[in-house]
């Protein structure tokens, strides 16, 4: 893997919330890595490889050894890939798009539907200032399940156990045992006991 310089001080300042004004070192590194991860990605994607052979590539796509219980159906996207966090037992569905530059972290055990969109980004709403990004963490608690065509916006936590509806938009925290549908998401119900 090839070094992305200033990486590790634009984890910092990336999972400190900071911003990061367009043009300057830090855009640079995460433009840097961005490039890393289309390549490794674009090997993920351009033919079959065995379930380790993809737990491979996501390990050095993030930087971290993901766990042997990891599941991932390509294809698959990542922006950055640096700053995905995955628990044990976690699958991810084919399709599935990360703007990880924030921060996401997926906890054990949860299923990632079809075609899932979480992003980490925002661009600063003045024009004179758009190429500036704004990090959040997005957090998905632990026997979370996904429907197909979630998107997840910056800065959520979705909590243990919670269930997002198919083509769901969660704009808002979603509390743990939670059922949620909808463009934005509302808590329609509560997972069974059991």
């Amino acid at each position: 893997m090839a070094e992305i310089h200033g990486l590790e001080d634009l984890l910092t300042v990336l999972n400190a919330g900071e911003t990061i004004p367009g043009g300057s070192p830090h855009h640079s590194a995460m433009h840097a890595a961005s490039q890393e991860s289309l390549r490794i990605t674009a090997e993920l994607n351009g033919r079959y490889h065995s379930p380790a052979e993809v737990r491979a590539l996501f390990s050095e796509l993030t930087g971290r050894q993901v766990p042997e219980s990891f599941l991932l159906f390509p294809p698959f996207s990542a922006d950055f890939g640096k700053n995905i966090r995955i628990g044990e037992d976690v699958f991810i569905n084919s399709g599935c798009r990360f703007q990880d530059q924030g921060g996401i972290e997926i906890g054990t055990g949860s299923l990632i539907g079809h075609n899932a969109v979480i992003t980490t980004l925002n661009h600063d709403m003045l024009p004179s200032r758009r190429a500036d990004m704004h990090p959040a963490r997005v957090v998905i608690g632990t026997g979370v399940w996904f429907g197909a065509n979630v998107t997840v916006l910056p800065g959520i936590t979705i909590g243990d156990g919670a269930v997002v509806g198919a083509g769901a938009v969660v704009t808002k925290d979603v509390r743990a045992g939670a059922v949620v549908v909808g463009v934005p998401a509302r808590q329609v119900g509560t997972v069974p006991k059991g």
